[in-house]
């Protein structure tokens, strides 16, 4: 697979081939893709941030694994609701350059509307 159109291809396959579309409801992918994401974040619990950046071999192998659990369950969702991801990705960057100027944003972790020069005015 070499791009979003061939992952989403490929999966449609693979849930077509297992009668699986009968569980794929837009909940069901958004749930399972929360368990994937929890099996992601419970690799990095309890390590340092020296560790997290530096997994062994082993563990960077299942941490692969559920990064391309959680992927697939996004295009899935994607997919049935009907959204392209690209464009929605390209949609929430310009809104996000909107919150986070660099002016204010540039070495700040907080949130948009606690940042200097916030004006209250709502973003979504």
């Amino acid at each position: 697979m070499r791009d979003l159109d061939d992952a989403r291809d490929a999966l449609r396959q693979f849930v077509t081939e297992r009668d699986w579309e009968q569980f794929h409801a837009p909940k069901n992918l958004a749930m399972a893709l929360c368990v994937e994401a929890a099996e992601l974040m419970e690799h990095f619990q309890w390590l340092t941030e020296a560790e997290s950046a530096a997994l062994p071999p082993d563990t960077l192998a299942e941490v692969a694994d559920e990064i391309a659990d959680v992927q697939l369950y996004l295009i899935g969702l994607a997919d049935r609701l009907g959204v392209d991801i690209l464009d929605a990705m390209s949609r929430k960057m310009e809104k996000n350059a909107r919150k986070y100027p660099v002016a204010s944003a540039r070495g700040n972790a907080r949130k948009y509307d606690r940042l200097p020069g916030y004006d209250g005015t709502p973003t979504s």
